[in-house]
């Protein structure tokens, strides 16, 4: 009897993890904006609903909006000025700036779909308009390179295979530490493609590249000198960040001269 109920187990997990390797491998398709081959499973409006469904419950968590006009105009200004300038505006996406007025937490994001926040934590930071261009440039990039959908099929697939290591044994924690490890890594990648992608950006839209290096130097101070070791963070370290930077300026402003 035992070796039966094992052998069902088994079954019913080889089920499981084969329904979603194949929902996985199915739904991968080629970014037409960056290239790069990804598992996507939702729809370009469904990124965007769930952008904006989730947009005020962000602001709220962040204390609301900065209430200052101008700072927000700004904002408006140069995320614009980027995405008339780039692919960005070739896509289906509706982009729009939110100021934050989180004092203290110095954070940029994006939800899928092309909703962009900057606190004004890190707003009040940055020395000039390039810089503010540069962080609103790579989370232009986020929502560009669907990293964001991405994430969400891989967890999906990570997910339901530790189900199925679950039902038909005992590793289901084990793969679930492997995914994990996974999609941390994948993170990091996210991070490197949106700065590539924000230096393009600022070189068409006419700003100076080299100010992403200045932002990665107020993130990393910010971050202080405990902040989480690479391989246990979504994003890169600083420094490594900083060379990856440096190499995109280099490969891209011969293009734009």
């Amino acid at each position: 009897m035992r070796s039966s109920n094992l052998k069902i187990r088994l079954i019913i997990g080889v089920c499981i993890a084969a329904y979603f390797g194949f929902k996985y491998f199915t739904s991968q398709e080629v970014n037409p904006y960056t290239g790069k081959k990804q598992a996507i499973s939702m729809t370009v409006d469904e990124e965007i609903q769930m952008g904006l469904q989730s947009r005020d419950q962000m602001a709220a968590q962040h204390g609301g909006l900065y209430p200052n006009e101008s700072f927000q105009a700004l904002v408006d200004n140069v995320g614009n000025k980027l995405i008339s300038n780039s692919i960005a505006k070739e896509t289906p996406y509706r982009y729009e700036f939110h100021l934050l007025a989180d004092p203290q937490t110095i954070n940029a994001f994006a939800l899928p779909g092309g909703q962009v926040f900057i606190t004004y934590a890190l707003f009040s930071q940055l020395e000039n308009e390039d810089q503010l261009a540069g962080v609103l440039g790579h989370e232009i990039g986020h929502v560009l390179g669907k990293h964001s959908a991405e994430r969400i099929a891989n967890s999906e697939l990570w997910q339901g295979l530790s189900t199925a290591g679950s039902v038909g044994g005992d590793i289901g924690g084990l793969i679930g530490g492997v995914g994990q490890n996974l999609i941390l890594k994948n993170g990091r990648g996210d991070e490197l493609e949106s700065d590539d992608l924000g230096v393009r950006f600022m070189l068409r839209a006419g700003y100076d590249p080299e100010e992403m290096i200045d932002v990665m130097e107020i993130l990393k101070a910010a971050a202080g000198p405990n902040r989480v070791p690479e391989f246990q963070s979504s994003h890169p370290d600083p420094d490594n960040r900083i060379e990856k930077i440096r190499e995109s300026i280099e490969k891209y402003r011969s293009q734009f001269q």
